[in-house]
């Protein structure tokens, strides 16, 4: 009785906290991006309550769990076993089992393979329940003191130069603030090649080892930050990348052109012009028919 008291447990300081069974679901559980203290009692709850705990590595969950005393076995999910080891992950749920997902840090399916398991489940009519808490997107976006009430989540952008300058281009006109997560080795590099296309005078902000010891908040425009970069050793830690909207009054023709294709690449043409039009103030109208023009050209 007592191991059964210690599996559906956790503990905060002496205190040790029992927890209730779990209805069958799919639990999406936000972890700390850095400091332990950012759990929320929801995903202790969670943690410590499921019957299979789902990790990105296993070997970095362990740290938490023995941090908040759950003695839970874990089992592996990432993106190199998603293709075996989540048909077991949705045979458990089909059986009547909870399965709690977490990624290394943060909220699981920001750049991790859970959203083809959520999106299986969803199919076969399984419950998916999202545990929210630490986000390093939300976290640098607050801190770096840009436009918050539009922004874009663009994740990594591609390794080499000429793939992720044209990706850049695709975004250069979308009137939100932009975030990126990138590797600390190609931080500099990453930088100028933002200042050279979305231009140099854009404000940006980067964050680095968010709610960490060494948490840093670096502000400037993007030349400014690719000048400081391209001069300093390489960073260490994780790195968000966040750039501000562009200049209203200084978007170019050739801006809501790229913004146009971007749109119509996801939706029909009316809704795409009709979401432009939103967007920059022109009209619909208009919009549409330079749509077409620039379909019609290839």
């Amino acid at each position: 009785m007592a191991g059964e008291t210690k599996r559906h447990s956790y503990v905060i300081g002496s205190a040790e906290v029992p927890v209730r069974p779990l209805q069958p679901a799919l639990y999406l559980v936000a972890t700390p991006i850095g400091n332990l203290g950012d759990i929320t009692l929801r995903a202790l709850e969670t943690l410590a309550a499921a019957d299979i705990l789902a990790c990105e590595d296993t070997r970095v969950s362990r740290v938490l769990l023995d941090r908040y005393g759950i003695r839970r076995r874990t089992t592996a999910y990432h993106e190199h076993n998603a293709a075996e080891a989540g048909p077991r992950l949705i045979e458990a749920l089909d059986a009547g089992q909870s399965v709690a997902l977490i990624s290394d840090a943060g909220t699981p399916l920001v750049s991790d393979p859970g959203y083809r398991l959520v999106g299986e489940a969803l199919e076969r009519g399984l419950r998916v329940v999202p545990i929210p808490g630490p986000s390093a997107v939300l976290a640098a976006l607050t801190a770096s003191g840009l436009p918050s009430d539009a922004f874009m989540f663009a994740g990594f952008l591609p390794v080499k130069t000429g793939q992720k300058r044209t990706r850049l281009e695709e975004l250069r006109a979308v009137p939100a603030t932009l975030i990126f997560f990138e590797s600390p080795r190609r931080l500099a590099d990453t930088l100028v090649s933002m200042a050279e296309t979305l231009g140099g005078a854009r404000k940006a902000a980067i964050g680095r080892e968010l709610t960490k010891a060494f948490e840093e908040m670096r502000l400037g425009s993007l030349q400014e930050l690719a000048d400081h970069y391209a001069a300093a050793d390489t960073p260490k830690g994780e790195i968000v990348i966040c750039v501000g909207p562009p200049d209203a009054e200084n978007r170019t023709p050739a801006d809501i052109d790229s913004l146009l294709l971007s749109l119509a690449a996801e939706l029909p043409a009316s809704k795409a012009a009709a979401e432009a039009a939103k967007m920059t103030g022109t009209s619909k109208q208009d919009l549409y028919r330079r749509l077409l023009e620039l379909k019609a050209n290839g």
